[in-house]
């Protein structure tokens, strides 16, 4: 069982940057391939981005490309997203994810989230 929780949301200015926060309670952190998804009101849950068990590889959704950064710290036990240049259509709840394969077929555990809201 591999808990998740998120922080670093908030409210920020179009243009502004936050770094979100997911902290993963498990003594195999690096067995995990993990990832970021988020869901805008009224809206399905996303693909943002994704990153392998070492970090050596990432992918990102089109729409963060270029602006958002995925990382992890293996010995912290964890996975972080940089995020600039922010937009409006960027607010959303941001949710950490875990998958125990690489490229990740499926996401075993998720975190509630953390919310961001970008003003305009």
């Amino acid at each position: 069982q591999v808990q998740l929780v998120e922080s670093g949301g908030g409210l920020v200015q179009t243009g502004g940057s936050l770094r979100l926060s997911c902290a993963a309670s498990t003594r195999t952190f690096s067995a995990y391939a993990m990832g970021w998804f988020r869901q805008a009101p009224g809206k399905e849950r996303k693909f943002v981005a994704a990153i392998s068990f070492s970090g050596g590889s990432t992918y990102y959704a089109d729409s963060v490309k270029g602006r958002f950064t995925i990382s992890r710290d293996n010995v912290k036990n964890m996975v972080y997203l940089q995020m600039n240049s922010l937009k409006p259509e960027d607010t959303a709840v941001y949710y950490c994810a875990a998958g125990s394969s690489w490229p990740i077929k499926a996401y075993d555990y998720w975190g509630q989230g953390t919310q961001v809201t970008v003003s305009s």
